[in-house]
């Protein structure tokens, strides 16, 4: 019997079986690209929905722009896993956050001619405690108007008696210990306003220029996002959105600013700019990314949620963030200037 007759003849199980070609294992450095591409676009997906979403959502928008790190470390894993599909994401995604990094809102120059230049700082002391160091950035930037959430009664005692009454004549408080004490001081003449119905004080007052002109201020302080907090957060962003509503319905020049527990990427803060017809400062004054807290990261980690927000009849220029020790925020400074508005 020959070759051929006997491999013809050979039992089945003896034959040769051909061996189904095997799918290449997915390597780890792409299951954990696949994870951080997820994460990513998640957050990117409440973004582009212009939502807050649920917690954690909206604590981790706060810090958006961080997510450009494991964007790119995900686009470098999937390189390294030589994985087609993700390197594709990767590009996609790091696209996402490179184009939300842009600063929002308007930036456009008032038309009318100016009629006062006003200094304004925004300074939350966390309990008091910095307010020696505010004190002396009082003293070196001498501003017009002073908002400083979180002073409780020894910060409000201590800024009546170490302010010279000659250059700060004029308060509105809202006086209680820890973090609901806030105080805004004047050298321009204030008449008392009703403020905002928060859980942490948030006076208000209108402010007489010699001019004759009026400007409403409002401090801002709401809760902040705290995983059991969030309904209160939302509501207490909305009524400085319904506030600076007001203002643009009445056309009143306005100027909200403190500790507003937002950033540029939550749907809440946008809703101030865009339904309350307010600017951020420091948007027009070209610091929109400067971190406020927290204030003993260095820059440029942290996030901004200090914030002075102006009616658009109000250019701003100098925006700078001041360390002031003893405090989890940076103090913002900047220069406004009030413009006639159109006839």
């Amino acid at each position: 019997m020959d070759s051929a007759t006997a491999a013809r003849t050979a039992p089945q199980e003896d034959r040769p079986r051909p061996q189904a070609k095997r799918r290449p294992r997915q390597k780890p450095s792409a299951w954990l690209a696949a994870l951080l591409l997820a994460g990513v676009s998640a957050l990117l997906g409440f973004r582009v929905a212009d939502s807050d979403g649920v917690t954690p959502v909206p604590q981790l928008l706060a810090f958006l722009p961080w997510l450009l790190a494991p964007a790119i470390a995900a686009l470098l894993l999937a390189a390294l896993a030589r994985w087609r599909v993700g390197l594709v994401w990767g590009v996609v995604a790091l696209g996402g956050v490179a184009w939300f990094l842009e600063p929002y809102g308007k930036t456009d120059e008032p038309a009318g001619p100016a009629v006062a230049e006003i200094r304004v700082m925004a300074s939350n002391v966390e309990y008091g405690r910095a307010t020696e160091g505010l004190l002396k950035a009082v003293r070196k930037e001498k501003p017009d108007l002073l908002f400083v959430p979180e002073c409780d009664y020894t910060c409000s005692d201590t800024l009546r008696d170490e302010l010279p009454r000659s250059d700060y004549p004029y308060r509105t408080a809202s006086e209680a210990g820890g973090a609901e004490g806030s105080v805004i001081v004047s050298k321009l003449p204030l008449k008392k306003a009703s403020g905002l119905a928060g859980t942490l004080g948030m006076p208000g007052a209108v402010a007489e220029l010699t001019s004759g002109h009026q400007i409403r201020v409002q401090l801002a302080h709401p809760m902040p996002p705290l995983p059991k907090q969030l309904s209160t957060w939302r509501t207490e962003l909305a009524e400085l959105r319904d506030y600076a509503a007001e203002g643009k319905r009445a056309k009143r020049s306005t100027i909200i600013a403190g500790d507003f527990n937002a950033t540029q990427d939550h749907a809440a803060f946008r809703d101030i700019l865009d339904t309350g017809g307010v600017r951020d400062a420091a948007r027009l004054a070209g610091s929109a990314r400067t971190p406020s807290w927290p204030a003993d990261l260095m820059k440029p980690l942290g996030t901004q949620i200090d914030h002075v927000l102006a009616t658009p009849d109000f250019a701003a220029r100098d925006a700078r963030f001041l360390d002031i020790g003893d405090t989890d925020h940076r103090t913002l400074v900047v220069d406004l200037t009030l413009h006639e508005r159109k006839r």
